[in-house]
This record gives C-alpha cells, sequence and structure tokens, in this order.
C-alpha cells in the first residue's frame, strides 16, 4: 500500500511540474522512473530547480534566499512562524532568464489543469522577492509586498489582508485572485 501512495503522490509531483517546464518528456521519464515521493522530488529538483515541500521547515527554507525559483506544496501546510520570501531567482532557474519566482499551492493533470488545490496557513507572509507569483490554492493569513511585480493568479486566494509597502509596489501588481480582507498600502 506504501508502494502504491508513493507512486501515485510521485505521478502527481511529476505532473506538476511538468507544467514548469518546457520538456514534457523529461517530467514523464521522471514520472515513470520515480519509486517514491521523495525520489519524485529529487528527480524533479534535478530538472526544473523547483522544490517541492510538505513539513513547515522545508517550506520556509524552500522561500528562503537560499531555496528555488519554484516551490510546491502537495497537501495543506501550517505554518506557525512569519514567512519571508526573499532573494532573486530567474524563471526555471536560468540565470538568461526573466527575474521570477512562482509558489504552487496545487496539482495539476497533464494538460495543466489544476486537479486539488491546497491551503498554506501561516500568521505572515512577506513577500521581498521580485516577480513572486502566487497560483493556485489558499494563503490564510496577511501578506506583505515588499517587492515589485507580485501577481496573485486568478486561480489563487488570499484568506487575509493584502498589504502593499508603497503606491509604485501595489501598481506593479496584478490581482486577479480573490483577496478576503482588504488590499492597502501600509
Amino acid at each position: 500500500m506504501k508502494l502504491v501512495k508513493g507512486l501515485i503522490v510521485a505521478g502527481v509531483a511529476a505532473a506538476l511540474l511538468s507544467g514548469c517546464g518546457n520538456n514534457k518528456d523529461k517530467a514523464n521519464e521522471a514520472a515513470s522512473a520515480a519509486p517514491s515521493a521523495s525520489a519524485a522530488a529529487e528527480t524533479a529538483d534535478a530538472q526544473s530547480s523547483a522544490s517541492i515541500v510538505n513539513q513547515a521547515d522545508a517550506f520556509t527554507k524552500a522561500v528562503s534566499a537560499e531555496g528555488n525559483w519554484i516551490v510546491a506544496i502537495l497537501n495543506d501546510l501550517t505554518v506557525d512562524t512569519d514567512v519571508v520570501v526573499a532573494g532573486e531567482f530567474h524563471d526555471k532557474g536560468k540565470a538568461e532568464n526573466a527575474i521570477y519566482r512562482k509558489l504552487a499551492l496545487y496539482a495539476q493533470d497533464a494538460d495543466h489543469k489544476i486537479t486539488a488545490s491546497y491551503t498554506l496557513t501561516a500568521p505572515k507572509v512577506t513577500v521581498q522577492s521580485e516577480n513572486f507569483k502566487v497560483q493556485g490554492g489558499t494563503i490564510k493569513g496577511d501578506v506583505y509586498v515588499e517587492a515589485k511585480g507580485f501577481t496573485l493568479d486568478k486561480t489563487a486566494t488570499i484568506d487575509g489582508n493584502l498589504y502593499f509597502k508603497s503606491d509604485d509596489l501595489k501598481t506593479s501588481a496584478v490581482l486577479e485572485g480573490k483577496v478576503t480582507g482588504e488590499t492597502a498600502v501600509k
């Protein structure tokens, strides 16, 4: 039973990460070759510089300046301390690509359709990484934006308040998702 569950998690992880790159064949190879969820995460990290996490400490490290350009969770996650998203990262982890960072709070199928959404619960999330995108799922807690180019995708929700450090940062943001609390400069 553990092996079957591990293979299912590995398949979901590979499907999620296949949407983060242009090479579906490598993601499919990772899914078929991975015997467990941890092996799938290691394979995905090697191919796409992504980080799949399911524990608070690993999540906090993954979104730090020492983390990865994309961080994905594959279940609901609660972090009891404030979260700081920091560092400069580039799309797909390649220096020649645009500055970009993503938090994936969902799983998807091979056609990039969201199949499950997850909730990240934290007292406060501070965004210091430029061009940070939250996609799918929900952040439960207040979000403070201190970097330009913040994006709340139409598939994402902030169950709390969204605060920007300045009007310029608010103007540079793309807010297509839902915010249940106030959105203000603070």
